[in-house]
């Protein structure tokens, strides 16, 4: 009776999230699309530049490449000899299951990765919790960028930034010296977090324990000077492509005709609206585009339908 209840309260609460997830989506693609001439928009898309959406689609596969890439290099102690062809498809399963579930993709691809390369899956889920720390420190990095350079019209227009950035910096700190902890002294981390979590549920704290461990063997697969430095040279590269690809579009709706564009435009814009994918909704559905669109309306000027 206690196992079936325990299904049913785990079932309950998977489409609890999911159903959460698909309102805050329509919340944000409301607030995106208010005011919005729906035809117009059509009339634009069915406009589109075919040649530009090919170069599109060219830059995000090999962004994606990229990050394959990197997954290579962070495995590269447990398994030098990994495929990228794996790697590669499973992230892209990943991907398409994030677009339905969200977060269910990083499972996914972890569970996939690790059957076809004969891996554990908690060593699989650990580099995919790195992979995820790695790029929310660039995603700062990106959005102090971004601020550096344009930071009087990226204040003004979102005030929220100054102080999310501080928020951020702190946290990411605070993180690392966590990891540092629990890779340089694991058995005493692992030991204070199970004794203090065990104070409030003995569950619990065998939870937080098993995920302290897939993370430990997640940033224990990362050694090396040399990967170290490939890891931080693909990240950077992802950040330039996933820019270069935001400077793409530009060209895909014409918006070169009614004003400069520039790569510093695609990177503003990529890093702002990469903060929607932070947000738990179906593939960042509703929140990357209403920060997109309130990037281009708000700081450069472009019409609502675009």
């Amino acid at each position: 009776m206690t196992s079936d209840n325990s299904r049913h309260k785990s079932k309950f609460r998977r489409i609890l999230n999911y159903a959460l997830s698909l309102l805050l989506a329509a919340v944000f693609l409301y607030i995106a699309f208010k005011g919005v001439d729906i035809d117009e928009v059509f009339r634009i898309v069915s406009h589109s530049s075919i040649m530009w959406m090919i170069a599109f689609i060219l830059v995000q596969l090999s962004a994606h490449y990229i990050r394959a890439l990197r997954w290579k290099v962070i495995l590269h102690s447990v398994k030098p000899d990994a495929s990228v062809k794996n790697l590669f498809g499973a992230l892209m399963v990943g991907y398409g299951v994030n677009c339905v579930v969200p977060r269910l993709g990083e499972v996914t691809r972890a569970v996939l990765a690790g059957k076809w390369e004969n891996l554990s899956r908690s060593s699989m889920f650990g580099t995919v919790i790195l992979e995820r720390v790695i790029d929310i420190i660039f995603l700062g990095l990106a959005v102090a960028v971004a601020i550096f350079f344009f930071s009087e019209s990226l204040l003004t227009n979102f005030p929220w930034l100054k102080s999310a950035l501080y928020v951020s910096t702190i946290a990411i700190g605070l993180v690392i010296f966590l990891f540092y902890l629990m890779i340089r002294h694991r058995e005493l981390f692992y030991n204070f977090v199970v004794k203090f979590f065990s104070l409030f549920s003995e569950k619990l704290a065998h939870k937080i324990a098993s995920v302290i461990q897939m993370i430990g063997e997640g940033f224990g697969s990362l050694k090396g000077r040399k990967n170290y430095f490939w890891a931080f040279f693909l990240s950077a590269l992802l950040m330039v492509q996933y820019a270069f690809g935001s400077y793409i579009g530009f060209f895909i709706v014409d918006m070169q005709n009614i004003k400069d564009v520039n790569f510093e435009m695609g990177w503003i814009v990529m890093s702002i609206s990469a903060i929607g994918i932070v947000i738990p909704t179906p593939g960042g559905t509703g929140s990357y585009h209403t920060l997109a669109k309130s990037t281009l309306v708000l700081l450069f000027g472009f019409p609502e339908a675009l």
